[in-house]
């Protein structure tokens, strides 16, 4: 296809970090994964993408104009174009990406977390197309969420609004990575689900295979593998998680009211082991006037190019404000 009038989308990893040409339609025409490199400066990824982009447009046919580069990544801030404090990556307090893809790039450049990301690759070539309102849950190793309200992310006064995951759901209960106790992500998230099964193996009595894996090797997959096998332990684990996930999602729906809500990350993988169960926990918690009105669906975009779409949705939203401005 001729590919001109496309859009960059980057997502960074604090191992790996992808990017892709993107179209308007979300058709992507070239993509690829290159190392982080997380212990080295933001200058050195921004510098290695950069020369990577220049080299892959060069080889596509037509010589692609860029419009806009969109990139996702962790603590990043929409409002002021940076990364801040990222847990993974040796970047510092603060890093101005936007400024330094803009020095070798003369194009818009927005930034914003992955989860904000994802939820705007389903708004705009996901399963969200034609909605307006609407909640993507990413769930991995911690649990991100993005908030679309009236067609855009709510970013709130600092740029960092919509943190589902540290909601609380037990004032004294599980250890967060953030400081704080029992916030959700510690109960709904791979790592969370590992920490539910090996409570759970403490305190039923039935057989199981989870119970000869060390928690420090025990994996979400595994889990998943024993609950398929009907493991009581396993299959419990999930119906907790779903119960809790369904519970705060309830909580959220009262706040925004979204026609839908989409799950989204490697977890979610996991299908109706835990989006049935999750659907009628929410359901059940649901204030009565939006009961059997707030879909739960998994997400439309595949995991692998999920990310990098969500990034390019980033760049085409903000070549939209811009005209509209």
């Amino acid at each position: 296809m001729k590919a001109d009038g496309c859009v960059i989308g980057i997502d960074i990893g604090g191992t790996t970090t992808s990017l892709a040409l993107v179209s308007q339609t979300g058709c992507i025409v070239w993509s690829v994964v290159v190392p982080t490199d997380a212990v080295r400066p933001a200058e050195h990824l921004v510098m290695m993408l950069c020369n990577t982009i220049t080299e892959m447009c060069g080889e596509t046919s037509g010589r692609p104009d860029i419009l806009a580069i969109g990139i996702g990544a962790p603590n990043a801030n929409y409002h002021r174009g940076t990364v801040e404090n990222p847990v993974n990556l040796n970047w510092g307090a603060s890093t101005n990406l936007v400024e330094l893809f803009q020095q070798r790039f003369p194009v818009p450049v927005a930034i914003t977390n992955d989860a904000n990301a994802a939820a705007l690759g389903e708004l705009l070539f996901g399963g969200a197309r034609g909605m307006k309102d609407v909640i993507v849950i990413t769930l991995g190793t911690g649990l991100g969420s993005g908030i679309i309200v009236n067609g855009g992310v709510v970013y709130g006064a600092d740029g960092f609004a919509g943190e589902l995951g540290h909601t609380v759901v037990e004032p004294d209960g599980r250890a967060c990575a953030c400081g704080n106790r029992g916030c959700l992500e510690t109960y709904v998230s791979a790592t969370g689900l590992c920490r539910t099964v090996s409570e759970l193996c403490a305190v039923m009595g039935a057989p199981s295979p989870l119970r000869d894996v060390c928690f420090n090797q025990l994996t979400a997959r595994q889990v998943y593998e024993e609950a398929s096998r009907g493991d009581v332990i396993a299959l419990a684990a999930f119906d907790r998680t779903a119960r809790i996930l369904g519970m705060k999602l309830a909580d959220a729906v009262a706040h925004t009211r979204p026609e839908a809500i989409f799950l989204a990350g490697g977890m979610a993988a996991a299908g109706d082991l835990l989006l049935e169960p999750a659907r009628l926990s929410m359901d059940q918690f649901l204030f009565g006037a939006y009961r059997g009105k707030v879909s739960l669906l998994p997400s439309s975009l595949a995991e692998q190019n999920g990310a990098v779409l969500g990034a390019a949705a980033l760049a085409w939203q903000e070549l939209a404000i811009m005209t509209r401005s």
